[in-house]
């Protein structure tokens, strides 16, 4: 089925400095088509500096949904009228819908990363360790994500371990929550928890220009651990392809793509895709 555009035609988008590089408007205009919604989904190149004058665009064309990537994620919070709970204690969002004029702030990183690690990686939540890499915002919406599906333990390790101590005291004050720990990389405390754990998770942006985690001694995880490199490269990242030479189960950043823009699909829309849509749609538009 080809995708036609009309006057009639509900605007979908998303906002982000860079996008041309962008593999939402493939994945989410499939979806359209799949589903024989009369919609089309369309990149927005917008500024820091343009980012109020954007959001002001969503009302006054009503675009009724749109997906907020780098560096728009945090500031547009203040832009909206409400935010997601789940959102608002992560501190960024994602996903937006325009209910009448009413721009509403959802976070489906969240949703779409434990979705993807128990579809993709087959992980169990129940009494595992995980171990994150990084301290930045897709750490904080794993952390959410981890702690809702109650895992044993969370390690967040940092360069800067201050960072990653910030990031976990906004967590800390849920009752029944996994036990948090801060961690700097080159430590005794980051080695072993290297060794303890089941899931080992990359939220930094390392990697994403062929860069290797060369503090990461991947020769000390068990056989039975599982990777998750938030990163995604078209020739495998090089976590990816460690992850694979010691053996080991892994995924990259196309699973958590795919995954957080099926529910974000799904907000906007109340359609449930098929299981691993938009996922196939990726891999067979970049082979």
């Amino acid at each position: 089925m080809m995708q036609i555009v009309t006057g009639n035609s509900t605007v979908y988008g998303i906002f982000g400095d860079p996008i041309a590089h962008s593999l939402s408007p493939l994945m989410q205009n499939a979806a359209f088509v799949h589903c024989a919604i009369d919609a089309v989904y369309v990149p927005f190149q917008v500024t820091a500096d343009s980012l109020a004058a954007a959001v002001a665009a969503v009302k006054a064309l009503d675009i009724k949904g749109i997906n907020v990537t780098i560096p728009h994620k945090e500031a547009i919070i203040p832009l909206l009228d409400h935010v997601d709970p789940t959102a608002r204690q992560i501190g960024a969002v994602n996903t937006v819908v325009n209910d009448h004029g009413r721009l509403i702030g959802y976070n489906t990183d969240s949703s779409g990363f434990i979705r993807s690690a128990i579809d993709d990686l087959g992980f169990s939540p129940h009494g595992k360790k995980v171990l994150l890499l990084g301290a930045g915002g897709a750490c904080r919406a794993a952390v959410q994500a981890l702690m809702t599906a109650q895992v044993e333990q969370i390690t967040v390790a940092n360069r800067h371990v201050e960072r990653a101590s910030d990031l976990i005291t906004a967590f800390t004050s849920d009752p029944g929550q996994p036990y948090l720990v801060a961690v700097p990389y080159a430590s005794p405390e980051f080695l072993q928890a290297v060794t303890a754990a089941d899931l080992l998770v990359n939220t930094t942006s390392v990697g994403l220009h062929g860069e290797s985690l060369d503090f990461l001694p991947l020769e000390n995880i068990k056989g039975s651990a599982l990777i998750f490199d938030m990163v995604y490269s078209k020739t495998g990242t090089a976590l990816v392809h460690s992850a694979q030479r010691h053996g080991l189960t892994c995924v990259d950043g196309l699973s958590l793509l795919a995954a957080q823009g099926t529910d974000a699909f799904y907000i906007w829309t109340e359609k449930r895709l098929p299981h691993g849509f938009m996922r196939q749609t990726l891999v067979d538009y970049l082979a």
